[in-house]
């Protein structure tokens, strides 16, 4: 007879998420790293139980919002390069629905996070409980269901045996280089409690093995052909060179044949700021070097990216008209865009069997006045980097200088975290990374609050380094709250809380477009006029995150703040460093643009020069196909 263990729902749930193990490259280790959750009365009594019961490597970690539990379990993913994840629990209704926009996060950058939420009865022996969507044309369906779209893989467990099914298969999910994001595994508070027989080796240790899909032979000849003929070829770096760990084989390439290296948000740091032949960021918040080489291009080949609007300046990045894409990426969907010649293969082993195919075609690379070109524009890039990180002289720091000083107190095992804003954009062009790892931007979603969780992750999967929050007052102002947690779990953070009386970024943009209201500005309603243009609103920031227990410092000028970041990294605690930037320091676009539809018609003036500037840019977009 098949030996069983008989356990509930939930605790077998628990046991199961503790024995699953990935290895890649002959490394193997713990899949979960622990367990997310807020409770309520759809998960207390089962998962709640299971996991005070559990005597096991799962941690149990309190959270104050259930979105940013999300974020901190992405973050933690992304540092560990999609080898661990956690899981996060929450109660039915809104502790469920609030895991949208994490789960949307971490979906959209392929990001492997497992959802447990609460549900309501599967018996249906009381409807409605507590906090139940109730749909009159359907009675299967509940506030659970939102996290479909959200989700690569979503299931809803019923019956206790459905549960042999559902686990591994969101493990297959989990642990796929293509496929992975969000999963969800709906668990009915009735459903968590009830007892079933589970066959022994369903709670045994099992290894998941990551692999590393090689290229298609005849794919591989086609490229490197292209490749061959290139007279100023460029390299787009994506997040799918660090998460194959492939930095060595991408510099190797780089530096055999004379190619440029252009970074996306995901991808930098994939070659170190100094390397020969990185020519930093491109796109809207691109670097001049980039977007001139990109501009002028004949062949692209593309590395692990998503090919985003940023990185594709909205399609008007590449000019040559006979310009031709080899896009490699593990994923089909993301290979074959733009019109590329698609090289379907996990980026570390789809650049080492095309940098040999290039070789053994006896390609020597670019030619030494694209080579001289190259050095040029990098040499120029990182003088204007200087420049703005300087001193401005203005009575506020601007925010391109307190990056520049927030770079200098940090050391090369340090993490910067940020997210949503225009700090990402500033971050990308002047922020000097030196290795894999050490940028962590979430801007797939560019979902606002997700920095101090995703401090919170980047700290637990990488315990030894600094992790540096750089935070904007008003993503700060959505999930501020998380600096509790940190304090709770001993997880030290440097926040540094950049505040400019609004939504700077998109405050901006508005200006762009021609439109001069006060929307985004973080002023008091006049009492006359009825509009947002009375005084700035009285906010205590600094009294803010010292209430939730942090350390704070603020600083109001270059030694102040170089003094408080030196005090904060020396600190044992979390410390939040607060301060005042200059709204109007902005940096240019370095001859790329973003497009954003404006309105065809409006009585404005400012309106209509802003849209006849967009329909110039807007000629410049190319289909490729």
């Amino acid at each position: 007879m098949t030996a069983q263990r008989r356990l509930t729902v939930a605790q077998a749930t628990i046991e199961f998420l503790a024995q699953q193990r990935v290895e890649r490259d002959g490394q193997e280790g713990r899949f979960f790293g622990g367990v997310w959750g807020i409770f309520g009365h759809g998960n207390v009594a089962g998962l709640g139980e299971a996991l005070e019961a559990h005597r096991g490597p799962l941690v149990y970690r309190q959270a104050r919002n259930e979105q940013a539990m999300v974020h901190a379990a992405t973050a933690y993913a992304k540092r560990s390069a999609r080898l661990r994840a956690y899981a996060c629990t929450t109660s039915v209704g809104p502790g469920a629905t609030n895991l949208v926009t994490g789960a949307a996060t971490a979906t959209v950058n392929r990001l492997p996070v497992l959802l447990l939420p609460g549900d309501v009865f599967a018996t249906r022996r009381v409807r409605p409980v507590l906090q139940q969507l109730e749909r009159p044309e359907a009675g299967d369906i509940s506030a659970n269901d939102t996290l479909r779209p959200v989700s690569r893989y979503w299931d809803r467990i019923e019956r206790p045996e459905q549960l042999l099914d559902a686990l591994p298969a969101a493990m297959r999910v989990l642990t796929s280089p293509t496929e992975t994001g969000a999963v969800t595994v709906a668990l009915p508070q009735d459903v968590q409690v009830e007892a079933f027989d589970w066959p022994a080796r369903f709670l045994e240790p099992r290894v998941w093995s990551v692999p590393r899909p090689r290229p298609d032979a005849a794919a591989l000849g086609r490229a490197a052909a292209i490749v061959a003929r290139a007279q100023r070829p460029l390299i787009v770096a994506g997040g799918g060179v660090i998460y194959s760990q492939a930095s060595a084989a991408l510099a190797a390439l780089a530096e055999r044949f004379g190619l440029p290296v252009a970074e996306t948000q995901a991808g930098k740091g994939a070659l170190p700021w100094d390397h020969p032949w990185n020519v930093g960021p491109i796109g809207p918040n691109g670097s001049l070097a980039a977007n001139r080489l990109a501009r002028a291009a004949d062949v692209v080949i593309v590395v692990g990216s998503r090919l985003s609007d940023f990185t594709t300046a909205s399609r008007t990045a590449w000019q040559d008209p006979e310009v031709a894409f080899v896009s490699l990426n593990v994923a089909e969907l993301d290979a074959a865009k733009l019109g590329s010649l698609a090289l379907v293969a996990d980026a570390r082993e789809g650049l080492l069997e095309l940098a040999a195919a290039l070789a053994a075609r006896g390609w020597s690379g670019s030619g030494a006045g694209y080579r001289a070109r190259v050095g040029e524009l990098r040499a120029a890039w990182d003088a204007e980097v200087d420049r703005l990180r300087a001193p401005s002289g203005g009575a506020l720091l601007s925010q391109a200088e307190v990056i520049g000083l927030v770079n200098e107190a940090s050391r090369p095992e340090d993490v910067v975290v940020c997210a949503a804003g225009g700090l990402p954009g500033d971050l990308l062009r002047l922020w000097r990374t030196v290795r894999p790892g050490g940028y962590h931007v979430e801007y797939g979603y560019s979902c606002m609050g997700y920095e101090v969780a995703g401090g919170l992750g980047v700290r637990l999967a990488e315990p030894a380094s600094e992790v540096w929050v750089v935070v904007g007052d008003g993503s700060y102002l959505m999930l501020s709250q998380e600096l509790a947690t940190a304090v709770q779990e001993g997880l030290k953070l440097n926040v540094v809380l950049l505040d400019n009386h609004g939504f700077g970024c998109i405050d901006g943009l508005a200006h762009a477009s021609g439109q001069t209201n006060g929307f985004n500005r973080f002023r008091m309603r006049d009492a006359g006029s009825g509009e947002l243009t009375g005084p700035y609103l009285p906010l205590d920031l600094a009294a803010n995150a010292r209430s939730l227990g942090a350390d704070v410092l603020t600083a109001t000028d270059r030694a102040g703040l170089a003094a408080a970041l030196e005090r904060s990294r020396a600190a044992e605690r979390t410390t939040v460093t607060v301060v005042e930037v200059d709204p109007a320091a902005v940096l240019p676009n370095y001859e790329s643009w973003w497009d954003v539809p404006l309105p065809e018609v409006s009585a404005s003036p400012e309106v209509q020069a802003a849209r006849a500037d967009h329909e110039r840019h807007a000629a410049d977009q190319r289909w490729f196909g």
